[in-house]
Protein backbone atom coordinates (compact mmCIF):
# COMPACT_ATOMS: atom_id res chain seq x y z
CA UNK A 1 0.00 0.00 0.00
CA UNK A 2 2.89 2.37 0.65
CA UNK A 3 4.17 1.93 -2.91
CA UNK A 4 0.77 2.86 -4.36
CA UNK A 5 0.64 6.01 -2.21
CA UNK A 6 4.17 6.96 -3.27
CA UNK A 7 3.31 6.50 -6.96
CA UNK A 8 0.13 8.57 -6.55
CA UNK A 9 2.06 11.34 -4.79
CA UNK A 10 4.71 11.33 -7.51
CA UNK A 11 1.99 11.50 -10.17
CA UNK A 12 0.40 14.48 -8.42
CA UNK A 13 3.74 16.29 -8.26
CA UNK A 14 4.50 15.61 -11.92
CA UNK A 15 1.00 16.67 -12.97
CA UNK A 16 1.14 19.89 -10.98
CA UNK A 17 4.60 20.65 -12.33
CA UNK A 18 3.48 20.12 -15.91
CA UNK A 19 0.39 22.23 -15.30
CA UNK A 20 2.47 25.15 -14.07
CA UNK A 21 5.22 24.65 -16.63
CA UNK A 22 2.87 24.73 -19.59
CA UNK A 23 0.46 27.21 -18.03
CA UNK A 24 3.16 29.76 -17.22
CA UNK A 25 4.87 29.78 -20.61
CA UNK A 26 1.89 31.20 -22.49
CA UNK A 27 1.36 34.27 -20.31
CA UNK A 28 5.10 34.95 -20.22
CA UNK A 29 5.41 35.03 -24.01
CA UNK A 30 2.12 36.89 -24.40
CA UNK A 31 3.02 39.62 -21.95
CA UNK A 32 6.51 39.98 -23.38
CA UNK A 33 5.09 40.33 -26.87
CA UNK A 34 2.47 42.86 -25.72
CA UNK A 35 5.01 45.01 -23.88
CA UNK A 36 7.43 44.84 -26.80
CA UNK A 37 4.85 46.04 -29.31
CA UNK A 38 3.49 48.68 -26.95
CA UNK A 39 6.98 50.13 -26.43
CA UNK A 40 7.54 50.08 -30.17
CA UNK A 41 4.27 51.95 -30.67
CA UNK A 42 5.22 54.49 -27.99
CA UNK A 43 8.54 55.07 -29.70
CA UNK A 44 6.86 55.64 -33.05
CA UNK A 45 4.03 57.85 -31.73
CA UNK A 46 4.90 59.41 -28.36
CA UNK A 47 1.59 61.29 -28.23
CA UNK A 48 -0.26 57.95 -27.97
CA UNK A 49 1.85 56.73 -25.04
CA UNK A 50 -0.92 57.10 -22.44
CA UNK A 51 -3.47 55.16 -24.47
CA UNK A 52 -0.98 52.46 -25.40
CA UNK A 53 0.19 52.11 -21.80
CA UNK A 54 -3.32 51.71 -20.38
CA UNK A 55 -4.27 49.20 -23.08
CA UNK A 56 -1.02 47.30 -22.48
CA UNK A 57 -1.62 47.09 -18.73
CA UNK A 58 -5.20 45.89 -19.27
CA UNK A 59 -4.01 43.27 -21.76
CA UNK A 60 -1.27 42.06 -19.42
CA UNK A 61 -3.78 41.75 -16.57
CA UNK A 62 -6.09 39.66 -18.73
CA UNK A 63 -3.20 37.53 -19.98
CA UNK A 64 -1.98 36.91 -16.44
CA UNK A 65 -5.27 35.25 -15.50
CA UNK A 66 -4.19 32.20 -17.51
CA UNK A 67 -1.18 31.75 -15.24
CA UNK A 68 -3.34 32.24 -12.14
CA UNK A 69 -5.79 29.59 -13.37
CA UNK A 70 -2.87 27.21 -13.93
CA UNK A 71 -1.66 27.85 -10.38
CA UNK A 72 -5.16 27.15 -9.05
CA UNK A 73 -5.35 23.87 -10.94
CA UNK A 74 -1.88 22.88 -9.72
CA UNK A 75 -2.95 23.51 -6.11
CA UNK A 76 -6.10 21.47 -6.69
CA UNK A 77 -4.04 18.60 -8.09
CA UNK A 78 -1.62 18.69 -5.16
CA UNK A 79 -3.93 19.21 -2.21
CA UNK A 80 -7.50 18.25 -3.13
CA UNK A 81 -7.36 15.26 -5.47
Amino acid sequence: MDLALAIATAGKAIGAGLCMGIGAIGPAFGEGNAVSHALEGMARQPEMAGTLRSNMIMGCAITETTGIYSLLIAFLILFVI
